[in-house]
């Protein structure tokens, strides 16, 4: 329940302000709840960055760091974000003004609601790539005996063209906008019951031909083998950040999602499933992707190009390519989507929810804006590409900037206002249902000295050390 200002007047010299009170839409069932915040979780970050950072950085060894990291520093957070989102039953900057009983951190909300609509703005981009090579797969342009630079001059091509990419963007963003414009039951959860088993489905079978290449077992060496002579902070705050940006953390989804999710829900299941999935999905996508690559005798080490230069190459060679590359881009399509609703929805929630507009109305704002500053990062490929901030293009600034910067300070604050601002038993009663839960009151103690010490002075010094 929430209410909005519908009509002002004036009365005896005073302003008065009627409003109308709405209920809220919220998750159906505990599945739905959990398979929409593994959506969050699950996306590109899983099939296009993981497998291309684990290649860049000596592969076992940084999956190692990335574990650790998501369950030493991640997992709390998650739960912070949960526990904000849950007990406020608002949009996230109603959520920290409310609780902050009206004070400034109510901007730090404010802040995960703009973060969102920056990382989908080029996240869209990506998923319109996807959205063009699941067309490219449909009509089996990867078959063929063409050699790699055949394929790395085809998404070259592709990327610089000022047209293509921009109508891939623009299909991607609607279907995104659609979903989340149905709501939350019928929209995003329905979506998501449907979606994510067919991902993992998906994933999982692709692993399995994957390994019955021959050469196969190289690539499973390189993932779980660890080579720590290629850590370092650099490493760290890459395995970091791609927690960040495959949890969804910083960025109000938790919180959101988290909103329309019964309180009768245990957090910390919640959490730890979402996690897991999370691991288990970007494990099983390094399985299904590095045996391939190795058994072609390929670059593991390929960057972005891994997904949309080196597999085309490896679906055309290997037997049943043309099929198995379609269910690839399937994936790689329902992954995105699963994390762009997540994405919009924290806006969405806030226009509706705090200036009145309606869901649809809300929507279709958003998408102008996320479309426009997506047009921006799609051209700066093409014809904008001679705009360079740093060691890269518009596109790698947006990226670096949400990833490396923004999510780690929206964690950091998040961290700071619940181990610092909110009381320690309103988040006891949230944690444990009301002490109803006893394996959570047991774990509180150690969750509470993480939230409140460990993370905000962990993600500090990553953070530091990766500008360094």
């Amino acid at each position: 329940m929430y209410y909005r200002p519908y009509r002002e007047s004036e009365g005896d010299g005073k302003k008065i302000i009627q409003v109308e009170y709405m209920s809220r839409d919220s998750f159906g069932s505990r599945f739905g709840a959990l398979v929409a915040m593994a959506g969050s979780a699950v996306g590109l970050g899983n099939l296009w960055r993981f497998p291309s950072l684990v290649g860049e950085n000596g592969g076992a060894a940084f999956i190692i760091v990335y574990i650790l990291l998501s369950f030493l520093l991640c997992l709390p957070i998650f739960i912070s974000e949960f526990v904000i989102g849950r007990r406020s039953q608002k949009n996230a900057f109603a959520a920290f003004r409310d609780l902050s009983g009206g004070s400034k951190w109510k901007w730090v909300g404010l802040f995960t609601i703009i973060v969102p609509l920056i990382v989908l703005s080029y996240y869209s981009v990506i998923g319109g790539w996807s959205v063009e090579y699941l067309f490219k797969s449909l009509s089996f342009s990867f078959t063929g005996s063409g050699s790699q630079d055949t394929f790395s001059m085809m998404f070259s091509n592709f990327v610089s063209s000022p047209w293509a990419p921009l109508i891939a963007h623009t299909v991607f963003l609607g279907l995104t906008t659609i979903i989340v414009m149905v709501g939350i039951k019928d929209g995003i959860e329905k979506f998501s019951k449907v979606m994510m088993p067919l991902l993992f489905l998906i994933v999982i079978a692709i692993a399995v031909y994957s390994l019955t290449l021959p050469g196969a077992s190289k690539g499973v060496d390189y993932l779980f083998n660890p080579d720590f002579s290629k850590i370092d902070g650099k490493a760290i705050a890459a395995a970091l950040g791609q927690a960040f940006f495959s949890l969804s953390l910083g960025f109000g989804t938790i919180m959101t999602y988290a909103s329309y999710v019964d309180k009768k829900e245990n957090i910390l299941f919640q959490s730890t499933a979402t996690a897991v999935s999370d691991l288990m999905f970007a494990l099983i996508a390094g399985v299904a992707i590095m045996p391939a690559v190795f058994a072609f005798g390929l670059a593991p080490d390929s960057g972005p190009g891994l997904v949309f230069e080196t597999l085309p190459y490896v679906f055309g060679q290997m037997p049943a390519g043309g099929v198995v590359a379609i269910l690839f881009f399937v994936a790689l399509l329902v992954a995105a989507l699963t994390s762009s609703i997540s994405m919009l929805e924290v806006a969405v929630a806030y226009l509706v929810e705090e200036k009145g507009m309606s869901r649809r109305w809300a929507c279709v704002v958003l998408f102008v804006i996320c479309w426009i500053v997506g047009a921006v990062c799609s051209l700066s490929f093409g014809p904008l590409s001679h705009i360079q901030i740093g060691d890269g293009n518009l596109f790698d600034f947006f990226d670096n900037l949400s990833s490396n910067i923004l999510m780690t300070l929206g964690s950091f604050f998040t961290v700071l206002f619940v181990g610092w601002r909110l009381k320690k038993t309103d988040i006891y009663d949230e944690f444990t249902n009301g002490g109803t839960l006893s394996r959570n009151a047991k774990l509180f103690g150690v969750l509470w000295f993480l939230i409140r010490y460990i993370c905000p002075l962990v993600i500090a010094v990553i953070f530091i050390s990766g500008l360094v």
